[in-house]
């Protein structure tokens, strides 16, 4: 009797939410937060994960913006700690380089960073991020 099956490369993405918190527009710091994202694949598969613009109109993965109403308060998401290496949304130009799945999940660390002293209105801001895990 021969048995044979075939495995698949296959990966599922989960994340926690990104929350700043309260924002205060006059204060002369930016408003700083972290979250992760957990990526499991088929042990060995390479990937790459990438975030997009969300869904605010005008918005790019360089140029975020969480909205109320018409109104908009810019943020951005990025790969390292000291938030200067921006996290977009193409594999090999603004993404995380890519890793291998071993046999326990990835974690990711996303860090995000809302610029001091943005001219905006009261109200709750929210957008929505779309990850794409490639492999």
């Amino acid at each position: 009797m021969d048995v044979s099956a075939t495995v698949v490369e296959a990966c599922i993405v989960a994340a926690n939410n990104l929350a700043f918190g309260t924002y205060d527009p006059t204060a002369p710091s930016p408003t700083d937060a972290a979250t992760s994202i957990t990526v499991t694949c088929t042990p060995g598969t390479v990937f790459t994960v990438g975030l997009n613009a969300g869904i605010a109109s005008g918005a790019t993965v360089n140029s975020r913006q969480m909205a109320s109403g018409s109104e908009r308060l810019g943020y951005g998401l990025y790969q390292d700690a000291g938030r200067s290496v921006n996290w977009g949304n193409t594999p090999g130009t603004d993404t995380p380089v890519a890793a291998t799945a071993g046999l326990i999940p990835s974690i990711l660390t996303v860090y995000g960073r809302v610029p001091a002293q943005q001219a905006v209105a009261v109200g709750a801001y929210t957008d929505t991020v779309t990850i794409t895990v490639s492999y």
